[in-house]
């Protein structure tokens, strides 16, 4: 078969074939599964190892370059999320790490870890800014945004840093990097606004999927079915009840306006 091929039955740019087979680019599980359709692995013992290492693959280069942050739920968060092929994420207080401009996330984390040095600071927005790597591959990551009007009015590090941040997630949706939808202080109480979590789904051979919860002083990872079927429940109730993504791009955009005029 030829790349062009190839990249027809994908499908992807005949440049993204070429960079995989060439080693200039990962492939991630989506594309070992779907390639080992097109190729005719009908091993699923194979296609299962294949998988595997392209999840570990993806995460293996964070984990050695931020080895030091010592954070051992960090890593297995970043191991969940570099698998996915599919995040839903429900935010209340702050934006998504994933859809945070370098400004947000330092005044973020020195504000939420007011005790952490410099140093280590600045790993932790580096990291972050690593892991935002995965929007902008191809095909894209099918990701879902909820987020609180709270989140999107709560001033972290000047309004002229919140206007950046704004028009950042303006841009990232404009892309159809993710479907963002507001939740607007008009809805009043709905599910889920006592924590925010994320839905990852994740390939074969791994469990799939998994519920990412995090507290002041705890991590859970969910993955009981029934458990899991709750927050699928919780989802579907969540995108019918927040604004759909133009009435959501709107009001982001209203609200960027509105720290025009801040002195910050």
């Amino acid at each position: 078969m030829t790349i062009e091929e190839v990249a027809g039955r994908l499908p992807a740019s005949p440049t993204k074939i070429s960079r995989m087979e060439n080693g200039q680019r990962g492939a991630s599980p989506r594309d070992i599964r779907d390639l080992s359709e097109i190729y005719g692995v009908d091993d699923e013992r194979v296609v299962s190892k294949l998988i595997a290492l392209a999840s570990e693959s993806r995460y293996q280069g964070l984990r050695q370059e931020f080895g030091d942050l010592g954070h051992a739920a960090m890593y297995t968060h970043m191991d969940i999320e570099a698998a996915a092929f599919g995040i839903t994420e429900l935010q209340i207080s702050y934006l998504p790490g994933l859809l945070q401009v370098e400004e947000y996330a330092r005044s973020l984390i020195r504000g939420t870890l007011p005790g952490l040095a410099m140093e280590m600071l600045e790993r932790r927005v580096q990291a972050r800014k690593k892991r935002q790597a995965r929007l902008w591959e191809e095909p894209p990551l099918p990701y879902c945004v909820i987020v609180d009007e709270a989140a999107l009015r709560r001033e972290v590090g000047g309004s002229r840093i919140m206007r950046r941040q704004l028009d950042h997630l303006l841009w990232v949706a404009a892309e159809g990097r993710v479907t963002l939808q507001v939740m607007p202080f008009c809805r009043g109480a709905y599910t889920g606004m006592d924590g925010p979590f994320m839905l990852y789904e994740l390939p074969e051979p791994m469990p799939t999927p998994i519920v990412f919860v995090e507290t002041m002083d705890a991590v859970e990872y969910l993955e009981k079915p029934t458990t899991v079927a709750l927050y699928r429940t919780a989802i579907d109730r969540l995108k019918s009840t927040a604004l759909p993504p133009a009435a959501s791009i709107a009001l982001i955009d209203e609200i960027k306006g509105s720290f025009a005029g801040s002195r910050l």
